[in-house]
C-alpha cells in the first residue's frame, strides 16, 4: 500500500440527521434520486455504491443481483445495516483511493456527493475504472463551481472566478471543480461520457421555504436534461462507460482483492475475518463489515 491523500472520515457524526433530516434538504434529496433513477440501469449483475454513507440511495438498487455500499466510515455502515435490516447488503469499510474489490469486479459502479471529498480526483476515477469490468457504467456526481449563483457572485466581486479549471477547495477535503475539469479527468481515465444531468436548479434557501419539496423535484426532474448542456447547476451527474471490449461475461469472478499484495483469494478465517493466503494478512470483520482501513 502506498501513501495517499487524507480521506475525510464522518466517523461517529450523525450524518443522516444533521446533514439531511435537519437541514431541510428534502428537495436535493428528491431531484438526486430522480436523475440517479434516469441514469441507473434498470438491472444489472453487482453494483457498487462507493461513498454510501449511511445507505440514502440503496433503496434504487434493487434490480441489481448483488449490491455493495463501500464508506470509509463504519459507523455510517452500522447506520445503513440498521436502516436496511433484516436484509442488508454487503457493507465494506474502506477508502474510495483503495478500493478492496478486484478488477473488473463490479458492473455498475455509483458515486453521489463523494467525488468532491476527492484532493486526488484522476486517482479516485482510476480506482473506479478499475474495478468496473470494460463495458460498465459508472453514474457520477460531482458539485460544480461554475453554476449560476457563483458566476452571479463572481460578477458582483463577491466570489472567486468559476471559469478557471483547477478545483476550488472551499474547506477543507471539499472541492467544487469546473465541468470541463471532470469530462478530462474521466477521458484519462477511461471513460466515456453518455448522458448528462444538471440537478438542483432551484437550490435557493427562499424557494425551500415558500414551495414543496416535491413540486421544486417534479420541476427539477423536467430540466434535468433539456438543460443539462448549460452546465449552471451547482450538481451534475454523468453516466459513463467504461472502455473496453466487454467480451464474454465471466462467471464466478473474484470479489475481494488484498490491499496489501493484490492476492484475490480472500478466505473467511475461524473467527470469521477474511484472511488473505498469498501474503498472511487479516482483515477485520466487525459487526459484519469487513474493514480495509490501513
Amino acid at each position: 500500500m502506498t501513501q495517499q491523500p487524507p480521506v475525510l472520515d464522518y466517523g461517529e457524526s450523525t450524518y443522516e440527521q444533521d446533514f439531511w433530516r435537519g437541514k431541510g434538504r428534502d428537495y436535493e434529496d428528491a431531484a438526486e434520486r430522480r436523475a440517479l433513477r434516469r441514469l441507473l440501469p434498470a438491472s444489472g449483475d453487482r453494483l457498487i455504491d462507493v461513498g454510501a454513507g449511511f445507505g440514502r440511495l440503496a433503496n434504487l438498487y434493487r434490480g441489481h443481483r448483488e449490491i455493495i455500499l463501500l464508506d470509509y466510515s463504519p459507523d455510517l455502515l452500522r447506520d445503513a445495516r440498521a436502516r436496511l435490516a433484516p436484509e442488508p447488503p454487503l457493507t465494506v469499510a474502506a477508502s474510495f483511493y483503495d478500493i478492496p474489490l478486484a478488477d473488473g469486479a463490479c458492473d455498475t459502479a455509483v458515486m453521489v456527493r463523494v467525488l468532491h471529498h476527492a484532493a486526488d480526483v484522476p486517482a479516485v476515477l482510476r480506482e473506479l475504472r478499475r474495478i468496473l469490468r470494460p463495458g460498465g457504467t459508472l453514474i457520477l456526481e460531482h458539485a460544480s463551481k461554475r453554476h449560476l449563483k457563483a458566476i452571479l457572485r463572481y460578477a458582483l466581486r463577491r466570489g472567486p472566478s468559476p471559469f478557471t479549471l483547477g478545483p476550488y477547495e472551499f474547506a477543507r477535503l471539499n472541492y467544487a471543480f469546473h465541468p470541463a475539469y471532470v469530462r478530462q479527468q474521466l477521458a484519462a481515465a477511461g471513460f466515456a461520457i453518455e448522458q448528462e444531468r444538471a440537478v438542483s436548479f432551484f437550490r435557493v434557501e427562499l424557494l425551500k421555504r415558500t414551495l414543496p419539496p416535491q413540486l421544486l423535484a417534479d420541476l427539477d426532474g423536467l430540466l434535468q436534461r433539456p438543460l443539462a448542456p448549460l452546465r449552471l447547476t451547482p450538481s451534475i451527474f454523468l453516466r459513463c462507460r467504461a472502455i473496453g471490449d466487454p467480451g464474454q461475461p465471466r462467471p464466478g469472478r473474484p470479489l475481494f482483492r488484498c490491499l496489501r499484495c493484490h492476492g484475490t483469494d480472500l478466505q473467511p478465517d475461524a473467527d470469521r475475518n477474511l484472511a488473505c493466503p498469498a501474503c498472511g494478512t487479516v482483515w477485520p470483520v466487525i459487526d459484519g463489515i469487513p474493514r480495509f482501513r490501513s
